[in-house]
């Protein structure tokens, strides 16, 4: 089920109006597009699908900060960039209270030259997709906020609380782990072809 643009303006007044169907339409229209937001930060299906449920939540009783876009037409995808926001975040504070996580001293003694990488433009999306589970946590969850949804790493350290320089270092890391995945499975792929 899609929402037609002309009519996700009256959708999400209706929302705002807490109307039963209103909220009923968001909810089924973009459940996978949350669902598969916080599944690149939680890898438990049953987790998710409760995180998916908390999101909602936030999204319905948080609809009237919503910034409506000036072209009413692009009201859909600036919609769904913000719900990405919310579900992204309560992904994060979900795996923060789970396990507390976020005391990391491996970079404490860090030596290694930072070196940039672009694995973005050299490997298809999909394929880092589902390459991402096999990262670290930490590194994954830097990864998604930094690549996927747009964060900055200021934004990340204060979220994750940080030190700015250590999400930069997670990032390059789980860049340079994502390309030697993706090469071996390039050499396996072509090995078993």
């Amino acid at each position: 089920m899609r929402i037609k643009e002309a009519s996700i303006n009256d959708v999400l007044a209706g929302c705002v109006k807490s109307n039963n169907k209103s909220k009923e339409i968001v909810y089924k229209t973009y459940y996978g597009y949350v669902l598969a937001v916080i599944i690149r930060y939680v890898s438990d299906r049953n987790d998710a699908e409760e995180l998916v449920n908390d999101s909602f939540i936030k999204i319905f009783k948080g609809l009237y900060t919503f910034i409506y876009p000036t072209n009413l037409n692009e009201t859909e995808k600036a919609y769904k960039g913000w719900m990405a926001k919310i579900a992204s975040r309560t992904a994060i504070d979900f795996l923060r209270q789970k396990r507390k996580l976020f005391v990391f001293n491996d970079l404490e003694n860090y030596s290694e030259t930072i070196v940039e990488t672009n694995i973005v433009t050299e490997l298809n999306v999909k394929d880092i997709l589902m390459l991402l589970n096999q990262l670290p946590e930490i590194q994954r969850i830097v990864f998604n906020m930094y690549e996927i949804e747009g964060f900055s790493h200021v934004e990340i350290s204060k979220l994750l609380t940080i030190a700015e320089s250590s999400s930069r270092v997670y990032l390059t890391r789980a860049k340079n782990k994502l390309r030697i995945l993706y090469t071996k499975s390039l050499n396996n792929n072509y090995v078993t072809s």
